[in-house]
């Protein structure tokens, strides 16, 4: 099974915000493939599956809010069984314009607190992501510039990147991440 995990923050006042790439990235995929999230209150998640090209996959959006995501990971992963090698973990980046994305096998929190809680309940800064631009970021706090929605001239663009971004995952599943780094990044 391979593990598909989205970052956001759950409720309605956040479904849009930049934070919130992670859980719209998952919810594209979940749409595209018939298939509704339902609440696992014992793993601190939404989660839904699927089979593609003859492979099942899980998709998981953390219930917890995004600063306690590795609680959510931790479970799951010890619940389902899942090797880190068989999962990517999908979130926002500052540091990246807005239709741009990037695989990573492993490295720091960069300052996300979702990925430093993965880090913290996993053990392990290896396993792979994908980044989802949200940036530039203007002259306010990083705190407050996440938790605001998107712009309506940057819809396209988003749009654009999570059916990109949807392509990657799959294609990064079939052909390993350096193939998937040199092809997307």
């Amino acid at each position: 099974m391979k593990l598909i995990i989205g970052l956001g923050n759950v409720g309605g006042k956040y479904t849009f915000t930049r934070h919130n790439v992670g859980f719209m990235l998952v919810d594209k995929i979940a749409l595209d493939n018939g298939v509704t999230f339902k609440d696992n209150s014992k793993l601190k998640s939404l989660i839904t599956k699927f089979y593609k090209d003859g492979e099942e996959y899980m998709l998981v959006k953390p219930t917890t809010y995004m600063n306690l995501s590795g609680e959510a990971m931790r479970a799951v992963i010890d619940y389902y069984k899942i090797n880190p090698k068989d999962m990517i973990i999908i979130f926002d980046d500052l540091s990246l314009d807005i239709g741009k994305i990037r695989f990573r096998a492993n490295g720091s929190d960069g300052g996300h607190n979702g990925i430093k809680s993965i880090i913290k309940h996993l053990g392990s800064k290896d396993f792979t992501r994908l980044k989802i631009g949200i940036g530039p970021q203007p002259p306010i706090p990083a705190e407050a510039f996440v938790l605001q929605n998107f712009e309506s001239d940057k819809l396209d663009t988003l749009k654009e990147v999570l059916t990109r971004s949807e392509e990657a995952v799959f294609y990064y599943f079939e052909n390993g991440i350096e193939k998937t780094q040199n092809t997307y990044n």
